[in-house]
């Protein structure tokens, strides 16, 4: 890292950078009034993490005329088994392809402007950036988040939010004091359907909720198909694996765990519960109108839990209840087919509403024409995520997934997974001071270690 910074356009910092690097900042006034870039000024976007969902992130913002994607960073230069069926490559040199092929195809045929780097931290301090897009594996999120904040930078950040309850928390208070936008990838508030669930559930158009019925899968899928490889072996020359290990403890490498097979790991990850549970369990809060609270208790916890030793050692089963204070109850499970990747709400007099990707199903039928009325809860719209995070960079609003809604819906998949791991049949939950009632043990695993010399300081 540099030990010093110019001043750019956009910023300037005061203080210098350590190894772990988390400088004081001052933001700049280049960008007009609170920060905000002029009408006119297009948005400049660094990739930190070039994999599996940044290949639909980046072309996202490709495709907005009001974005230039101007650097990737990434600790693979290039590598295969990316993606859910291992179909595509990842890495910084993969990223600056497609990006200069995009405004070649655009613009300029020769475009050659997208510069890479293996450490994001180095992009940060060299580019003249106004967002990044972050799509790292999940114990990084906290890191690379934090830095672009202290840096004034804005962020579109990979959901599940956070490894821990108190990474959540931190990166919540740093956006926050930096005064810039996060946008969480729950990119399930940007789809219309999602959002009229939550705006009918919100104004009680099913009177007093039965259960909330939550479907998800678990188990350990072999996205990069190398999940046999288990054994060490030695690092390849594409990869600094002591930079993509960061923060998590170290272990010797091995292709069963990257890329995208991390997942199943406690060390990176939450498994499924946190995968899934970032997204379901978010419309849920989004509709029960909890985005800066949460359930009082998680109940009723089971599962199949692998030895903690395992290299894929998240839940391969669970079942969990979130209690909320008045009373509503939610159900998570994996092991339900009738709602396997879905939200059922049921209400009195035989209403409900049953949604998933693609599929919103009201009843009776002419619940969808009870629609929220004057003085009425209305939800915010957006139509596309990532275009939603350069409005509110624009105009300083509030984000549709607001890294505090992230928070709070992370923290009942990271309580369940607590629970699971402790063998807790219960977890009794405090949400004003973020702690677990009576429970040392269980408190203990809200945060965790950071492997030196990467820390939150």
């Amino acid at each position: 890292m540099n030990d010093h910074f110019s001043v750019t356009r956009r910023k300037f910092l005061a203080g210098t950078a350590s190894t772990v690097a988390f400088p004081t900042i001052i933001p700049a006034s280049a960008l007009g009034k609170d920060g905000r870039p002029a009408p006119s000024e297009r948005i400049t976007v660094g990739a930190v993490g070039f994999g599996t969902i940044a290949h639909s992130t980046v072309r996202n913002f490709l495709y907005d005329e009001r974005v230039q994607v101007v650097a990737v960073a990434d600790p693979v230069s290039r590598a295969s088994q990316y993606h859910y069926d291992g179909s595509k490559q990842g890495g910084r040199d993969v990223g600056k392809e497609i990006i200069e092929k995009h405004y070649g195809e655009k613009r300029d045929k020769t475009y050659k402007g997208c510069r890479t780097y293996e450490d994001f931290r180095n992009m940060l301090v060299q580019e003249d950036l106004d967002a990044v897009n972050v799509s790292t594996p999940d114990h990084w999120h906290a890191l690379c988040a934090i830095y672009a904040a202290r840096q004034g930078i804005h962020v579109y950040g990979q959901k599940p939010l956070a490894l821990t309850v108190a990474e959540g928390r931190a990166m919540a208070n740093e956006i926050a004091k930096a005064g810039v936008v996060f946008q969480t990838g729950s990119q399930q508030r940007s789809d219309v359907y999602f959002r009229m669930a939550a705006e009918w559930i919100r104004n009680g158009r099913l009177g007093k909720l039965k259960p909330i019925k939550v479907g998800f899968g678990g188990g350990h899928a072999d996205w990069n198909k190398q999940s046999a490889r288990k054994a060490p072996e030695p690092i390849p020359k594409h990869l600094n694996y002591d930079l993509w290990e960061g923060p998590a403890p170290h272990r010797d490498y091995c292709p069963a765990i990257l890329p995208l097979n991390w997942r199943h790991n406690f060390d990176y990850s939450g498994g499924m519960v946190t995968d899934w549970g970032a997204h379901h369990i978010d419309i849920v809060q989004w509709a029960l109108g909890m985005d800066e609270s949460g359930p009082v208790r998680i109940e009723n916890i089971q599962g199949e839990m692998p030895d903690p030793a395992a290299l894929y050692n998240t839940a391969a089963t669970f079942h969990f209840e979130a209690v909320y204070a008045d009373g509503t109850r939610l159900h998570v499970n994996d092991r339900n087919d009738e709602y396997q990747q879905g939200i059922k709400f049921e209400g009195e007099n035989g209403k409900s509403i049953f949604v998933k990707r693609g599929k919103l199903d009201m009843q009776p039928i002419d619940l969808r024409k009870e629609k929220p009325g004057d003085g009425e809860t209305r939800l915010k719209v957006s139509k596309k995520h990532e275009a939603n995070f350069v409005d509110c960079i624009y105009n300083g609003e509030t984000p549709v997934a607001p890294v505090e809604a992230a928070h709070r819906t992370i923290t009942v998949a990271h309580l369940a997974n607590i629970g699971l791991r402790l063998g807790r049949k219960t977890i009794e939950w405090d949400s004003k001071t973020e702690t677990i009632r009576g429970d040392d043990e269980a408190n203990a695993m809200l945060s965790k270690p950071m492997r030196s010399p990467y820390s939150l300081s």
